[in-house]
């Protein structure tokens, strides 16, 4: 089991026997260990279902952002009294991009997963690698297609629009449509563009971004999986650099979405609307693949597809899961292994809750975490 491995091997033989107990239960066959790590078909037969949903929302994904925008939208040009710009703030001009799309996407991507895998140096688990990435490809993907349906049945005008559309508003008179509309006949449609169509297609799609998306879906879940391994905010006193370290990537995802202002790609509410939908995927997907997000007992813990998590203090796989080693937490005592009738009072000494302070001990029923609430 190598690298991703290094939990006591009787412990691991001990669960998987106690989980294969029930054979008379339907589901037996699809229970695994978390302890261990399983062989490529093993692993295959508990993710298909992920891999073929990643390829089918990556097609879906792919097919609207090639679309061309649905709704057409009106602009106003120039006053007629004048001649004066109505809009200068969609008269920008077009500039290079600071960070292309793909390089955001690239960096969301890329710098989660290797950040993950630097995790393993201490926790050692296969299974943490799969749910984190599995949970990171859930965040990016989902995020990625919720804002390409935005973009096309909402979107709106990036702010070098005009300059992309190269108005000429002689072309007016035969359009028909909307065009010489509205009060003072100063709105038009795409009909009276000259420019080149798909970049006027893609000035007609600025809302949300799709760069401040990408870089909150995976910078905000780098965040969350930073704070849980690190313990940052639990039950001692971390030391300051852990809280530098977690909100470096939340400081990667604001420079990414900011340059888009500067190099004039999006307006500011486009940035602020990509930044929700990438965070609000970030912590969906997070709380999917691991047992809290801020609750600071289990937000390290990475769920089983095929046992529920009872939140008890014995029998969670992967409790050490973590890098740090401070206040008790990842050196044994975390992992709830201590046994009940150790003392008098029927509490724990150690544990997450820190080496000697005691914690009412649950009660020998095993109830369900949302039982006991």
């Amino acid at each position: 089991m190598g690298f991703f491995n290094r939990r006591n091997r009787d412990a691991a033989d001990n669960h998987v026997n106690h989980v294969k107990a029930p054979k008379k239960s339907r589901h037996a066959n699809r229970t695994y260990s978390m302890a261990t790590r399983p062989s490529f078909g093993q692993w295959l037969k508990v993710t298909w279902l992920d891999i073929l949903t990643f390829v089918i929302m990556g097609v879906i994904g792919l097919g609207i952002y090639e679309a061309p925008p649905a709704p057409t939208r009106s602009f106003a040009v120039t006053f007629p009294s004048d001649g004066e710009v109505v809009y200068p703030e969609f008269a920008y001009p077009l500039r290079k991009e600071i960070i292309p799309i793909w390089l955001a996407a690239f960096l969301a991507a890329i710098i989660p997963i290797l950040a993950i895998l630097v995790m393993q140096i201490r926790v050692r688990s296969f299974w943490d690698v799969n749910n984190g990435i599995i949970g990171l490809l859930y965040s990016l993907i989902s995020a990625a297609v919720f804002q390409v349906f935005v973009k096309f049945l909402i979107g709106g005008l990036r702010p070098h629009f005009l300059d992309v559309c190269k108005p000429d508003i002689s072309l007016a008179k035969n359009a028909g449509g909307y065009n010489a509309a509205g009060f003072d006949q100063i709105y038009y449609t795409r009909e009276i563009c000259t420019g080149d169509t798909k970049e006027i297609n893609d000035s007609l799609e600025s809302m949300p971004s799709g760069h401040s998306t990408a870089a909150f879906a995976g910078f905000v879940y780098l965040y969350l999986y930073l704070n849980a391994k690190l313990k940052v905010f639990s039950n001692y006193h971390p030391a300051m650099w852990k809280m530098i370290v977690i909100y470096i990537p939340i400081l990667g995802a604001v420079l990414i979405a900011g340059a888009l202002t500067i190099d004039e790609f999006h307006n500011w509410y486009d940035v602020v609307a990509g930044a929700i939908i990438g965070t609000v995927m970030a912590f969906s997907s997070y709380r999917m693949c691991y047992a809290a997000v801020w609750d600071w007992r289990w937000n390290h813990v990475p769920l089983n597809r095929s046992q529920a998590c009872l939140y008890t203090h014995d029998g969670v796989e992967l409790m050490d899961a973590m890098w740090t080693r401070k206040a008790g937490w990842g050196v044994g005592s975390s992992s709830y292994n201590d046994k009940r009738g150790d003392n008098d009072h029927g509490v724990y000494g150690s544990g997450a809750a820190g080496p000697g302070i005691p914690r009412k001990a649950v009660g020998h029923n095993q109830r369900r975490g949302d039982e006991m609430v």
